[in-house]
């Protein structure tokens, strides 16, 4: 039997998904590669149905952070094999459609090609759309940049890339500071090695919200796959590669995270970087350096590495991608440790407590502490209202902690929650912009205006932002870039760290503080992994089961209100509509509540959980803590438990 025979075959049996075979005969039928046949033919021989169905069963779609899968397969062929790379990478990438490849990449990059041309240049057809591309450490990284920007170029457009690793913050800076038309930076972020991704930006340095993310699509899937042979060859000739400029633009505006530029100086903040093989190392070392700070990297992470030898995970969320870090910091003496994933947009920290201790924080309490910082800081320097104003805000996600509400409420600004995704933050960001403009004009464009009258313009005019995070370790200091900063959140972190520092406190402190002054809260999250074809489907039996038959309690707490984000109209402080998506809110009679959604950018089923207590002196914190962590605690338990038995109904 032909490998095509086997393949109609197996669909016949059911051991592949009707729509496996029906991709694969269109990927059959394009003139592939020799070592993608190669490839396919050899799955197929070994009978390796799961991981063809795992390539294959659909298109890799666009989700809260773009497009992202396994570039390396769970099973990686002889032919994808090849002649391994000096870095360690196979000569291919995994084939498949349900992977990001040669031909997903170009698809992808035609799609968003045709869209930019259609709609941000039409009318226009002398204008050739401004593309630029950056890249992460990660395998088929840098192949990848060079392979969308000469699609790009070959298409008719114009293209920029950087002479090596760049992190994802700077490409969102870029995409503004050249005014090009559209940006795509090639990373899977903190995923496991044998990921990558394809994250697409518009002409705000945005990642793409609708309509855009799904036009784009649209214009994507209209690309048949017989059409990608002609773009497989790399020419570099017309790629216009960037030069320092581009590193000194971007460090000057990341620079302006910091409010008071000598506090750290004073504070002689000692300071433990780590970049976990990426990107971080980049810009967030020079700029700790140039603030003051003293500063010891770890040596061993130090260098670029797509394999991330020294962690399970190069997720600075999870304790043990810090633990090299927490050692250095412990044997230095150190302040606080610093830490950014693959790409820098996420950082995440431990402090040393009183016991003298390295002590890990989560997004949630880093995120508020900024808050409560920034915005007593920004107060106390007259760039906001002492008494607060509707027209400044913070910008959080619904899934990020309650406390940074109750922050924003008692400095009197507005607090705006949108879903998960950084991208919703910028698309507020870009309506304030879009007032400033129509309210004066070219100025609100203008580089020589300074921050400070830059946030009075926006007060006047439309509202300034003044800070924007998320739970998942992200945030990000004003609106010069529209994307989660790690290189800046380090800027900030450590500012506030000296400043608790010259208080003669330590950051477990200055939080204590904030927890007597607007009560205690605790978060916490279920994640649960389903991988492949078959993970799907459990994923969406879990946000159609919640949909259809909603929980109506949990051992003796029951449910008070039920929020479908999918199905009703939920706004924002603004009164702007939240857009539909499968995301649920549940409220519980004990006053804790918790969301449930799948995630955009992985395999998984996220919920998260959110409780709190009043506080009514420091004596009694301690006590409040341990009772709120045993009742959370049980509650996850139940929670997860009827996830996953919603998983197999």
């Amino acid at each position: 039997m032909t490998t095509l025979e086997k393949i109609t075959a197996a669909g016949t049996t059911g051991n592949l998904l009707p729509d496996t075979v029906e991709n694969m005969r269109s990927f059959l039928g394009a003139n592939l590669p020799d070592w993608a046949v190669a490839s396919i033919d050899e799955l197929v021989a070994s009978e390796a149905w799961s991981e063809l169905n795992d390539r294959f069963y659909v298109y890799l779609a666009f989700g809260t952070g773009g497009m992202r899968g396994r570039t390396i397969g769970q099973i990686s062929t002889a032919a994808e094999q090849g002649v391994m790379t000096p870095t360690g990478s196979p000569e291919h990438a995994a084939i498949g459609c349900n992977v990001l490849n040669d031909f997903t990449l170009i698809r992808a990059v035609v799609g968003l090609f045709r869209y930019t041309k259609k709609y941000l240049v039409s009318g226009h057809n002398n204008v050739a759309p401004k593309f630029v591309i950056a890249h992460d450490v990660r395998h088929f990284s840098r192949y990848f940049c060079e392979l969308a920007a000469s699609t790009w170029t070959r298409l008719g457009g114009e293209a920029f890339i950087f002479d090596g690793p760049r992190p994802t913050p700077q490409l969102s800076f870029s995409v503004r500071w050249l005014k090009a038309h559209a940006g795509v930076v090639i990373t899977a972020s903190h995923n496991p090695p044998h990921d990558n991704g394809f994250k697409a930006y518009f002409d705000d340095g945005a990642q793409v919200v609708p309509p855009h993310d799904t036009g784009i699509v649209a214009e994507v899937n209209a690309v048949p796959i017989s059409e990608l042979g002609q773009f497989l060859q790399i020419d570099l000739d017309k790629v216009i590669t960037l030069k320092r400029e581009a590193d000194d633009e971007y460090l000057s505006a990341a620079g302006t995270a910091l409010i008071d530029c000598e506090i750290i100086k004073r504070a002689k903040l000692q300071v433990v970087f780590t970049n976990i093989h990426g990107t971080g190392a980049v810009h967030s070392l020079p700029l700790l350096i140039h603030a003051g700070c003293h500063v010891s990297p770890v040596l061993s992470q130090l260098q670029f590495d797509a394999k991330f030898p020294t962690v399970r995970s190069p997720n600075p969320e999870n304790s043990d991608a810090l633990a090299l870090g927490v050692d250095l910091a412990e044997k230095d003496g150190a302040d606080v440790l610093l830490a950014t994933d693959p790409d820098a947009d996420r950082m995440g920290v431990a402090v040393r407590n009183r016991e003298g201790k390295m002590e890990l924080l989560t997004g949630n309490q880093i995120g508020s502490l900024l808050a409560e910082y920034r915005l007593a800081k920004y107060k106390e320097s007259g760039l906001i209202p002492m008494a607060g104003s509707d027209r400044v805000c913070i910008i959080k996600s619904f899934v990020t902690t309650h406390l940074q509400d109750a922050i924003g409420e008692g400095h009197g600004i507005k607090v705006i929650n949108t879903l998960t995704g950084f991208k919703w933050i910028a698309a507020k960001m870009r309506g304030y912009e879009d007032r400033l403009r129509k309210a004066i004009g070219a100025k609100a464009d203008d580089p020589s205006v300074s921050f400070a009258e830059r946030a009075k313009l926006l007060q006047k005019h439309a509202t300034f932002y003044a800070f924007g995070t998320e739970e998942s370790y992200g945030y990000l200091p004003n609106d010069y870039l529209r994307d989660k900063d790690g290189n800046s959140a380090c800027l900030m972190f450590a500012e506030l760290c000296a400043a608790v520092k010259l208080r003669g406190l330590t950051v477990p402190e200055y939080l204590d503080e904030i927890y007597l002054k607007y009560g205690f809260f605790l978060e916490g999250v279920i994640n649960i992994y389903y991988e492949g074809a078959s993970g799907s489907g459990k994923i969406k039996r879990i946000l159609k089961t919640y949909r259809s038959n909603p929980p109506t309690n949990f051992g003796d707490v029951t449910l008070s209100k039920f929020e479908d984000f999918g199905r009703q109209n939920i706004y924002d402080a603004d009164r702007e509509l939240i857009p539909k998506q499968d995301l649920y809110f549940v409220t519980l009679s004990n006053g804790y509540s918790f969301a449930a959604r799948g995630s955009g950018t992985e395999p998984k089923m996220k919920f998260y959980l959110f409780a709190s207590a009043k506080v009514t002196s420091a004596t009694e914190l301690p006590a409040v803590k341990s009772q709120t962590k045993a009742t959370l605690d049980e509650l996850i338990k139940l929670i997860e438990a009827d996830a996953r038995e919603r998983a197999e109904s």
